[in-house]
């Protein structure tokens, strides 16, 4: 049987990809803002007017259909042009003006970030900021961001933008404690899961009759944990120099440094917000460098 979609909506291929990229119906409706019930009731009904069920039923999830892929992968191509078409009418507004939605790791946030947005808010007051504080790369081509301060050896090809700085690290302890060497030291650091396993091999090479007092899957909490004493470990310079309770253990870290990039969407970057706040960012980082870099005296 053929898939009928003549005169199905916009909004009913949305929730057959909802459904289908979040494996069921209760977190498709989350994402939509509806409710369970209305959307089984929607479902249905798409059903009955295509003629042709989209998805099985089984106890791990909702499985799509040959029919349903179909449908999925014409909402795919629709969102796809729905994204391109906000991106080029955002990117002809040349006025510093709107709504700019940004997204940074926790760690840049409280201390480094927020004052240079304060800076920049009471610069371009009818610039309204949406902050998106994740450590996970958001998709600019989908808009989920206009702007992403983002620390990456390659950032997407995709993007354009420029390398605010280089982020060294070093391994920091508690500044009231007298340390013996690294390799017998308890230790903090990022699990598996965090930087694709980075810090995991950084740590395997050097607590080698040490153990590990923590782990945490996100680089938030890190340095908390170290001054509070449960360990020594990797901590970013800028943020770790700046701690009167840290001091620093060892030399910057080659296979830890990272780049600290502020990158957008082709089709954005010559839109007024967008423009603005690449321009001034550039500007603000240049004085911060040094601190992220390391260069800044240790105590």
């Amino acid at each position: 049987m053929g898939l009928a979609i003549t005169g199905v909506a916009w909004d009913d291929f949305r929730l057959v990809k909802a459904v289908a990229d979040r494996g069921g119906l209760t977190r498709a409706a989350e994402d939509l803002g509806i409710n369970h019930s209305t959307a089984f009731r929607r479902l249905a009904a798409i059903e009955a007017q295509t003629g042709t069920r989209l998805f099985e039923r089984h106890r791990g999830g909702y499985v799509a259909t040959p029919a349903g892929i179909a449908m999925i992968e014409a909402a795919g191509r629709m969102e796809a042009q729905v994204a391109r078409f906000q991106r080029e009418s955002a990117g002809r507004s040349l006025e510093p003006a709107g709504e700019l939605r940004i997204t940074a790791p926790a760690g840049l946030v409280a201390n480094t970030l927020m004052p240079l947005l304060g800076r920049f808010a009471e610069r371009y007051p009818l610039i309204c900021l949406d902050l998106v504080v994740s450590e996970e790369a958001l998709n600019l081509s989908r808009r989920d961001a206009d702007v992403a301060i983002r620390a990456s050896d390659e950032p997407p090809a995709t993007l354009v933008g420029r390398r605010l700085a280089t982020i060294q690290w070093a391994v920091y302890g508690r500044s009231d404690r007298i340390w013996p060497p690294l390799s017998e030291c308890v230790w903090v650091c990022p699990s598996e899961a965090v930087a694709g396993g980075r810090f995991t091999r950084f740590l395997a090479g050097r607590a080698t009759s040490g153990r590990l007092g923590m782990r945490i899957n996100t680089v938030l909490g890190l340095r908390e944990a170290i001054e509070a004493g449960i360990g020594v470990g990797p901590l970013p310079c800028w943020d770790a120099d700046a701690s009167p309770t840290l001091v620093r253990l060892s030399e910057t870290v080659p296979e830890l440094t990272a780049g600290l990039w502020l990158l957008t969407h082709p089709d954005l970057r010559h839109a007024g917000r967008v423009r603005a706040f690449m321009d001034f960012m550039a500007e603000a980082f240049v004085g911060l460098r040094p601190a992220i870099e390391g260069l800044s005296r240790p105590r």
